[in-house]
């Protein structure tokens, strides 16, 4: 761990972005050129004590979720996030359980979303980042690591996963993930991601495997459906997708018209996920840096 080159990169990169960068609001009196510690700490959701000492050259080594944090607080480009990684102690990220880097242009958007749950899907359907209203509703799905990872490889492996759905839409959500991970398979070819997620399932869901032989192909995002919530219960919501170009990371966006029983359980469930993210802020913010 380079403490010096770690101290002066994070300061450098804060002082580059402007608050409307990260969705923002200037403030009257701001005397400090880029972001406030504090905001890159809220943003990073870690302790403005912690992220002050990296810093400072006086902070624990980053653990590498915390460097991930870091990476999308500060907007890193992909050579960014290799060489943060670096001179924190770690190795670049590059295996298949690391995340990939989240596309800019889709967490930009990603940052103005705040009265209704978004988040930013790779295409094998991998979390890669999402705001408060949707962790209150999915739960922290970016948690996961290997084909786990992949929302495809735990509905049809973690009955778990199905929570969120009222079991008459089962199948038609199982043919529908299906038919986006043959998307995907069509873009990426053999010896890919994709390839690897496919032959695993076929292997181990009897289901996954007769629906694959079907051949159905759809990126179906645009469309209404039915979500569970352990304390909202039904909430009925709109589906609204933002692809980026090469078709690779997808922003998911979840609204309901005003007015409906959905629009007032979406306003409830935003008062959740501001509580539930206090409180991962203060378990995440601990004095010696570590994590809940």
């Amino acid at each position: 761990m380079d403490r010096a080159a770690l101290a002066d990169f994070l300061r450098r990169r804060r002082e580059a972005l402007r608050p409307e960068d990260v969705a923002l609001p200037p403030g009257a009196r701001r005397r400090t050129q880029g972001l406030r510690r504090e905001e890159v700490a809220s943003l990073a959701v870690m302790s403005t004590d912690y992220y002050t000492r990296l810093e400072q050259r006086r902070g624990p080594q980053p653990s590498v979720q915390m460097l991930a944090s870091l990476t999308r607080a500060l907007r890193l480009t992909a050579d960014e996030r290799d060489y943060l990684y670096r001179i924190a102690g770690h190795h670049a990220p590059a295996s298949l359980s690391a995340a990939p880097h989240v596309a800019p242009a889709l967490l930009r958007v990603l940052d103005r979303l705040d009265d209704s749950p978004a988040l930013i899907l790779g295409d094998l359907a991998e979390t890669l980042v999402q705001n408060t209203m949707a962790t209150a509703l999915f739960g922290d799905a970016s948690r996961y690591t290997g084909l786990a990872r992949s929302g495809v490889y735990r509905w049809f492996t973690d009955p778990a996963e199905r929570a969120h759905y009222p079991e008459a839409d089962w199948d038609r959500q199982s043919r529908a993930q299906v038919a986006s991970l043959r998307a995907s398979y069509g873009l990426r070819g053999p010896r890919s991601r994709a390839d690897v997620l496919v032959r695993t399932l076929r292997r181990t869901s009897t289901e996954f495997a007769e629906l694959w032989d079907w051949h159905e192909v759809a990126q179906r995002f645009a469309d209404r459906k039915t979500l569970i919530h352990p304390e909202l219960g039904a909430i009925e919501v709109d589906c609204q997708a933002l692809f980026t170009e090469d078709q690779s990371q997808t922003l998911l966006v979840l609204t309901a018209a005003p007015g409906t029983e959905g629009h007032e359980k979406l306003r409830m469930l935003a008062a959740l996920g501001l509580n539930r993210f206090t409180r991962a802020a203060e378990r995440q913010g601990l004095p010696d840096g570590s994590t809940a």
